[in-house]
């Protein structure tokens, strides 16, 4: 059976109402074959990681920036999980497989910078983005909450085939 790791930064109501939205269209009862594993940054694991087949994840934009709570998942893990590293110490390309992810971001006022931290890193663990980032300023209404679950359920129907 294929796992699907969401690792999220879920701080306050209104980002607690979309990371509940990814995760129930990840286990929409329509996609078999795939284990869906949760996890707030601060608690994700290397192992988690590793026994993983692919990952959505979700954070806040924080001055421009990821949580720290996600930052601090990515250090934690990143060398384990088969991250590069380039001779200067910036990210490298990774030669591992391309497992697929998933990126949900809410912010206030903006997410850009948000959006390109995490990619960033991303990269340079190797794993493939499978679905447009989703990026949401401002409350999370109806329409955000129908984007976040087709995003769970893309990336665990990705893992069913």
């Amino acid at each position: 059976m294929a796992r699907l790791l969401i690792v999220h930064h879920s701080p306050t109501p209104t980002v607690s109402a979309l990371t509940e939205a990814v995760v129930a269209g990840a286990g929409d009862e329509a996609i078999e074959g795939v284990e869906v594993v949760v996890r707030e940054a601060l608690a994700a694991s290397a192992d988690d990681v590793l026994a993983a087949d692919g990952y959505l994840l979700g954070t806040t934009a924080n001055f421009g920036y990821m949580s720290g709570a996600l930052k601090h998942f990515f250090d934690t893990i990143f060398l384990q999980a088969g991250g590069a590293l380039a001779d200067d110490g910036s990210a490298g390309s990774a030669t591992g497989g391309r497992k697929p992810y998933g990126l949900w971001v809410h912010g206030r006022y903006d997410t850009t910078g948000a959006v390109r931290s995490v990619q960033s890193i991303v990269q340079a663990l190797g794993w493939q983005q499978s679905a447009s980032v989703l990026e949401v300023l401002g409350d999370v209404g109806d329409e955000e909450r129908a984007s976040g679950y087709e995003l769970g359920g893309t990336i665990a129907a990705l893992l069913s085939e």
